[in-house]
């Protein structure tokens, strides 16, 4: 068995954890001499485990089981080993009898019953927590345990009773309190669970938070006119507390006021005693709030400045701005705002990547797009999209070699989070080398990016139409522009494609078929080469008036075809 490729599984946790050589309270007694041995071998263990040696350490463990198969610290370790190779019962035995030698042990019983809880046992679960109680009733976290073992028990009534002994213990908590509320809803007693919360706010008569809760969970349950009789008591405390605000907030979109629900917005922005991160909070439901409503946007544009004002050197406000600048077509206003996050926030590719959609599908910036993944790189290098549109720019250029060189830089220094990425710069490298007509080479780079992906939709189609150019291996061709046919039955590029290898393979027919759909689904942006393919099946299937028409068309458009000439004075399809 190869322990070592489980070393992300391994519970390592257990190094946490005091661990005594001597902690069981029977088991075998050793003579002096081999239990100088034992521990030798049991800390060379925990020793290669800290150093990530996880077979050698399971082999040190086994060979100190074959000394002292009682000893509750190497059936602990062994356990953990089994649980992390997903043996569990094997674990659960190992666990178990650690356990018996060691009763007492907090760590050891709270591994047997977290592995017990994973196998559903949990009657188990239930005695180990009870037990430990009686020796550790200062442990908050098994009240809280044990009320949710017995509440997944169907035990509500247990679970409230675990939950009352803590609250004797520690007094009164929302944690406590929010737990009983949730219980008694589970046994529909909801008079009981509000009653619950009430007895609180009883003892707290002044605590505003308490009120809010009440008013929270009533507005929760849908019971709206009761939540704003909390939320008016809270009012008398202190109207200016933010949770009230935010409070109210849920209260009038829940019952349908967006008028009052933004007013409340716009008070709680320009409070000085809410948090900044709670106000970009607001402003982002302020914002949504303003467009569902269909009301315009640059409403919040004064919220800004007064945000800018209040926390002047908090660029995640510059952020946010920039956004809803780009939802009004402010797109020089919003670049002046993503400009001054990333200059402030260099290492975060958020900035980057929001100056690159405003100049990205303008074809005459270029440059700008360069300047910004140029700064991207420098200060993020492990971040593929930089790269990938660093390539692209220089690609639309003309800067062919610079675009490869990028790309495979790109390979070596990026972090690549899916496979999905990396095809595509595989792709991209493939379509430089066809450009640079090195096709060999761009099919083995489209292989590697089928490899990466299958379903790469634009190396799929790239590779299949030049192989079709080629008129070479068309079946594999035809196979692969299948592919993405199915995926997107409307793309003209994929359909004249697929029209085309058919075209190649002799199908005149079908392949007409299909680039007439690549022209009605394209007829808005079609290309010559499009317009020309149609007249290559119109000439071959004997509509060779129609076909010239097409040919025509496609030298209207600057079609590079070295036949097209040719075949408009001749009215036949001429191979180039």
């Amino acid at each position: 068995m190869n322990y070592n490729k489980y070393i992300s599984g391994i519970i390592v946790s257990l190094v946490l954890f005091p661990v005594s050589l001597f902690s069981q309270v029977e088991g075998l007694i050793l003579d002096e001499t081999s239990r100088r041995k034992f521990d030798y071998f049991f800390y060379e263990a925990v020793n290669a485990k800290t150093l990530g040696k996880y077979a050698e350490s399971f082999d040190l463990l086994q060979h100190c089981y074959s000394m002292d198969s009682t000893n509750a610290s190497v059936l602990i370790e062994l356990g953990a080993y089994y649980s992390s190779l997903e043996e569990k019962n094997k674990a659960l035995d190992f666990f178990r009898r650690a356990v018996k030698q060691d009763p007492a042990n907090y760590y050891y019983n709270m591994i047997l019953a977290g592995l017990s809880k994973e196998l559903d046992l949990k009657k188990e679960v239930i005695e180990i927590y009870n037990y430990l109680l009686k020796t550790y009733p200062e442990k908050v976290e098994l009240y809280f345990e044990l009320a949710n073992v017995y509440g997944d028990n169907g035990e509500l009534d247990k679970a409230i009773q675990s939950l009352d002994s803590l609250q004797k213990y520690t007094g009164v908590s929302d944690a406590i309190t929010l737990n009983k509320f949730r219980l008694y809803n589970m046994m529909d007693k909801k008079d009981r669970a509000f009653e619950e919360i009430q007895s609180v706010i009883d003892k707290n008569p002044d605590n505003i938070r308490y009120k809010l809760l009440m008013g929270d969970l009533y507005l929760q349950d849908n019971q709206a006119d009761k939540a704003l009789g909390y939320y008016q008591q809270a009012k008398q405390i202190d109207p200016d507390e933010p949770s009230l605000i935010l409070s109210m907030v849920n209260y009038y979109e829940k019952t349908n006021n967006k008028p009052a629900a933004v007013e409340e917005l716009q008070k709680a922005i320009t409070s000085s005693k809410m948090e900044v991160e709670t106000k970009l909070q607001l402003l982002a439901r302020y914002i949504a709030l303003l467009r569902q409503s269909q009301q315009d946007i640059k409403t919040a544009n004064p919220l800004f400045q007064s945000m800018f004002e209040q926390h002047p050197n908090n660029t995640r406000i510059n952020m946010m701005y920039g956004d809803v600048l780009l939802l009004q077509e402010d797109k020089k206003g919003a670049m002046e705002q993503f400009e001054i996050y990333t200059k402030d926030n260099p290492a975060d590719p958020a900035g980057y990547e929001q100056m690159l959609r405003i100049v990205l599908p303008d074809t005459l910036a270029l440059e700008k797009v360069v300047e910004i993944t140029l700064t991207g790189i420098e200060h993020i290098p492990t971040a593929p999209q930089f790269y990938f549109y660093l390539g692209l720019a220089k690609f639309q250029q003309k800067k062919y070699g610079e675009a490869l060189s990028i790309y495979e830089q790109g390979l070596t220094n990026a972090e690549f989070q899916s496979p999905v990425i990396e095809s595509d710069f595989y792709g991209q490298i493939g379509d430089i080398h066809h450009f640079l007509k090195n096709n060999n080479i761009a099919f083995e780079n489209y292989e590697k990016a089928l490899k990466l992906n299958p379903q790469n939709l634009p190396v799929l189609n790239n590779y299949s139409y030049y192989l079709s150019l080629e008129r070479k291996s068309l079946d594999k061709a035809e196979q692969m522009s299948g592919i993405t046919i199915k995926a997107e039955p409307t793309n003209p590029t994929y359909l004249d494609t697929y029209g085309w290898i058919l075209f190649e393979q002799g199908a005149y027919t079908m392949a007409k078929i299909y680039i007439e759909k690549a022209i009605e689904y394209g007829k808005e942006d079609l290309t010559a080469e499009v317009l020309e393919h149609y007249g290559d099946v119109l000439a071959v299937t004997g509509e060779k008036e129609k076909a010239v028409e097409q040919w025509k068309k496609a030298k209207e458009l600057g079609s590079g075809s070295k036949t097209l000439n040719k075949k408009i004075k001749r009215k036949e399809y001429i191979k180039e």
